[in-house]
């Protein structure tokens, strides 16, 4: 088999979540790539790794990748790590994977802890479809202008930040989305001082401010979508198809349905068959 690019996750606190197969390719590869190479030494000691680690992120990529793809096409398997979690996902890396998809090589990733989806999975707030943005920007004006263009959303919203900026950040999203708003915060997940609450975004900012432990370590928001929105789109939706069932069959209603909002047919099929049954 040729060589491949290991894209390999890290404990992003407990070492116990470590994966016996994390361990085995970083062991088995011929480098590590490793987004900060002081970060990732003691995680490589505690597991008895001995792989030669080199640098690679934001600032040398660019200048890295070739050296590393020639290692790759001359038949090494090397492995990718960022300083904790899943490379890529707000970690450097990308630039690596699709040079080496580029080059044919084939990528493989080894699964295992994601900060975000650790936080979505226990915070209480719909799982079902998500956006993940990330860090937002730093500076009030950007900050609120993204939220702007945010808050209409009905998917589930998720937002790293860091801790010197968390107060300014969820006073920006309690002007933006309002008050009520729910937000799930979560802190320093899987170490010491796990933190993970869900309130209304009024009341967590008064939390947070309170009490100043909270606004220390890796933190991430996850904001409840903009239900109201939602429920407005699925009334327009309805009246659109209780009209179109006035002339047409169900299966025309939602294909006709389906060509003028670009909704998914069998979506709209379905919901076609409930208002058809139960046309008040």
């Amino acid at each position: 088999m040729s060589a491949q690019l290991f894209v390999v996750a890290t404990p992003i606190g407990h070492l116990d979540d470590m994966s016996y197969r994390a361990i085995e390719i970083l062991r088995s590869v011929a480098l590590i790539a490793a987004e900060d190479t002081r970060q990732s030494a003691p995680l490589l000691k505690h597991f008895n790794i001995t792989t030669p680690l080199t640098a690679c992120h934001d600032h040398n990529e660019e200048h890295k990748i070739k050296s590393i793809i020639e290692r790759l096409q001359s038949g090494e398997d090397i492995a990718l790590i960022s300083d904790a979690g899943t490379p890529l996902i707000s970690d450097p890396g990308f630039r690596l994977v699709r040079a080496a998809q580029q080059a044919g090589i084939r990528v493989t990733p080894i699964p295992g802890a994601c900060a975000a989806i650790a936080a979505l999975s226990a915070v209480g707030l719909p799982s079902d479809r998500f956006l993940f943005v990330g860090f937002l920007a730093a500076k009030t004006t950007q900050r609120q202008n993204q939220l702007e263009q945010l808050k209409n959303h009905s998917e589930t919203l998720i937002f790293y930040e860091a801790p010197h900026r968390i107060v300014d950040c969820l006073q920006d999203i309690q002007h933006v989305f309002g008050t009520q708003r729910a937000v799930g915060f979560a802190r320093e997940i899987t170490k010491t001082f796990e933190t993970i609450v869900q309130k209304p975004v009024g009341e967590l900012l008064q939390w947070v401010k309170n009490d100043h432990h909270q606004q220390k370590g890796e933190i991430v928001l996850v904001v409840a979508g903009n239900t109201v929105q939602q429920d407005n789109e699925q009334e327009k939706t309805d009246e659109l198809l209780k009209r179109l069932l006035q002339d047409l069959s169900v299966k025309s209603a939602a294909q006709l349905a389906a060509d003028l909002t670009g909704l998914k047919k069998n979506m709209l099929y379905q919901r076609a068959l409930i208002l058809a049954e139960n046309p008040s």
